[in-house]
């Protein structure tokens, strides 16, 4: 191995995914596939200069994640947005659900299809309940209802939008210690699809510059992760755009990190891979607020990945 790769931003990456596959614990998993799994994981990457950990040793479509990300900055709950656009992340949930509730075999690409071109069909089978986004911009909240008798309470209207609150606060007190996102709603866990992975975010200003560090109870280091590193990246890099603050560094930590038993093939051949280069993120305007980027907005600069390397994704 070239001194260049031992010092590439994605070594880390790959020593971990190596580390996972010759030592990790082998276990049955809530899936029923299987995997290799470590706990406690930290990976960090410089975002100075616009810089941002996408992986170079396989192609990650950086603009379905971003489309993802913006979805997530919407509040939506249903998968019928994203479908519209053409990402499928969320499609295999609902998917399997209308199958094993109806018996009707429908495909991936029709199922998709009418989601996007039957509104009904959407509301009753596009429906992930109060995932991501829903906990960062309506996180619930509930009062005494006076006017119902004593003891009673009603859910507020409109609940806390934490990401809001987390830009405000990063422009009033970047010295803070309570700049968080958070999205374990212990509450509303039976009611997501599936409770969030990449669930707590919070975010350190040092020098004017912003750092910050998300924490993933359960990580699918294959497929899920170099997702989950760009949006760490994407939203620093939004935040600090905000905030008139320069991005610092993404601190990326894990509990249950694993790979899948099915993704073996994908595990050798990107190790035998050599990661090079430096893409750079740019952004092309400054919106009004947070939720008002477009995908537009974003260029990467300098990404020339190796070929894309495909695996089974486990529901």
């Amino acid at each position: 191995m070239t001194s260049s790769a031992q010092t590439h931003y994605e070594q880390q990456y790959l020593d971990l995914m190596a580390r996972i596959w010759s030592h990790g614990d082998e276990r049955i998993d809530r899936t029923g596939v299987g995997t290799r799994s470590i706990f406690g994981t930290t990976l960090r990457f410089d975002l100075s200069d616009g810089q941002v950990p996408l992986l170079t040793t396989k192609r990650i479509y950086w603009k379905t994640a971003t489309r993802e990300f913006l979805w997530f900055l919407t509040g939506e709950t249903n998968i019928r947005p994203l479908c519209a656009q053409g990402v499928e992340i969320w499609t295999d949930w609902p998917l399997d659900r209308y199958r094993r509730e109806t018996g009707d075999r429908m495909t991936r690409e029709d199922f998709s299809r009418r989601i996007v071109e039957d509104a009904d069909f959407a509301a009753r089978w596009g429906e992930l309940g109060p995932v991501y986004g829903k906990q960062w911009t309506d996180w619930p909240v509930y009062e005494a209802d006076a006017a119902a008798g004593a003891g009673l309470f009603r859910r507020r209207e409109r609940g806390i939008n934490q990401v809001a609150e987390l830009v405000e606060g990063l422009r009033r007190n970047p010295g803070g210690r309570r700049h968080i996102v958070e999205g374990w709603n212990v509450a509303e866990l039976d009611a997501m699809a599936l409770p969030p992975c990449h669930k707590t975010y919070q975010f350190h200003v040092a020098d004017g510059r912003l750092s910050g560090i998300v924490y993933q109870r359960s990580c699918d280091v294959a497929l899920g992760l170099p997702f989950n590193l760009w949006g760490g990246a994407l939203f620093i890099h939004m935040l600090a755009q905000q905030c008139d603050l320069l991005p610092g560094e993404l601190v990326w930590m894990g509990g249950d990190t694993h790979l899948y038993l099915n993704h073996g093939d994908l595990v050798e051949a990107q190790l035998a891979r050599q990661p090079a280069g430096s893409p750079r993120l740019v952004l092309g305007r400054r919106p009004a607020s947070i939720f008002d980027y477009e995908i537009g907005d974003f260029t990467v600069l300098d990404y020339h990945p190796q070929k894309h390397l495909a695996a089974p994704v486990a529901v």
